[in-house]
């Protein structure tokens, strides 16, 4: 849970929570990212924190904005199915069982649809959606919404930029993960202040094709870059044939179409060998990712194997101390 100057929230969302695992019987954890505020926030979620075992506070010194919260709480996270969920009481705590249920039912990715009004931000996320829906082919109606994920999805991310958190869906998609979604009701805001600004429609829209771009060329470099550079090659042959019937049919030489054959047929080359380098880059990243995976799973196994020992030593220490030891106690008998 992303909080950014949530104070007037927190007591609140809290005690829904408690309701929530109460109900459902649940069982789970919430991490609360207190992302750099400047009121309550901090203060509020650590006496919430010492009230119930299941809540967890970490903070960031400075605001470093919604991915770098969401990063610092998937990091933290210990349970098989990770949701995101805005600590602004816009979302009630009375859905996350529909989107658990939902994971449960098969599903990888589960996005929450908004069903309520918005403001004036119902206009910028329509058109944001609508335009992601177009670019990436996804059959959703929401992807700036609460979200469920599988914990395997998210360790399957890549490296997300500022911003990207609102493309986990699609990176998601991507990857061939199974996404659904569910509808969730929206409220209004009753406690501090929305953190939507107009700024942020240029920006999603940059970001947009930013990641269509990344995932349609960058993954196939070669085919993009050598595409560009089979056909300024192709444009360099066509301009020196027609030098030659210049200059040997007609008689009529014509210096510049020398050099223009000269600087296409180098930028061609140029790009494929572009695409050749951009491909071994995308090879090393790939080994560095499936090493980081399996360095991870080795690390969780030996984390695994840690706990167990130290099971088995207090295990024994209270073995220790119910039995005498003979040594030290004389005649007494072990029982």
């Amino acid at each position: 849970m992303p909080a950014y100057n949530e104070a007037g929230n927190i007591p609140v969302l809290v005690e829904k929570l408690s309701e929530m695992f109460k109900q459902s019987r649940l069982r789970g954890e919430v991490i609360i990212v207190n992302d750099g505020s400047t009121d309550e926030t901090q203060r509020q979620a650590q006496e919430a924190a010492s009230r119930y075992r299941w809540l967890r506070v970490v903070n960031h010194k400075v605001n470093r904005g919604m991915t770098a919260a969401l990063e610092t709480g998937f990091g933290m996270a210990r349970g098989k199915t990770l949701l995101l969920w805005p600590a602004d009481l816009q979302y009630m705590p009375d859905d996350i069982p529909k989107m658990v249920a939902k994971i449960e039912d098969g599903y990888d990715v589960v996005c929450g649809w908004k069903q309520g009004k918005y403001g004036l931000k119902r206009f910028a996320s329509f058109f944001y959606n609508l335009l992601s829906r177009w670019i990436f082919k996804l059959k959703v109606h929401d992807l700036n919404s609460v979200k469920a994920f599988r914990k395997e999805v998210v360790e399957d991310m890549p490296h997300l930029r500022e911003g990207w958190h609102r493309y986990l869906v699609v990176l998601a998609a991507q990857k061939g993960y199974k996404v659904g979604e569910v509808k969730v009701k929206l409220y209004p805001r009753k406690h501090g202040k929305s953190k939507f600004g107009f700024w942020r429609i240029p920006a999603g829209i940059s970001d947009l094709f930013s990641v269509k771009f990344q995932m349609s060329f960058l993954r196939k470099p070669l085919l993009f870059f050598g595409s560009i550079g089979f056909l300024l090659c192709f444009l360099g042959l066509l301009v020196g044939l027609v030098a030659l019937y210049l200059r040997f049919i007609l008689y009529e030489g014509y210096r510049p179409l020398l050099y223009l054959v000269m600087l296409l047929e180098s930028l061609g080359v140029m790009l494929f060998m572009l695409g050749f380098l951009a491909e071994a880059m995308i090879y090393f990243q790939d080994e560095i990712s499936a090493l980081r995976k399996e360095n991870k799973r080795m690390l969780d196994k030996l984390n695994a194997l840690n706990d167990i020992r130290k099971k088995v030593r207090t295990v024994q220490s209270k073995v220790d101390k119910a039995v005498p030891n003979p040594s030290k106690g004389g005649n007494q008998k072990r029982s």
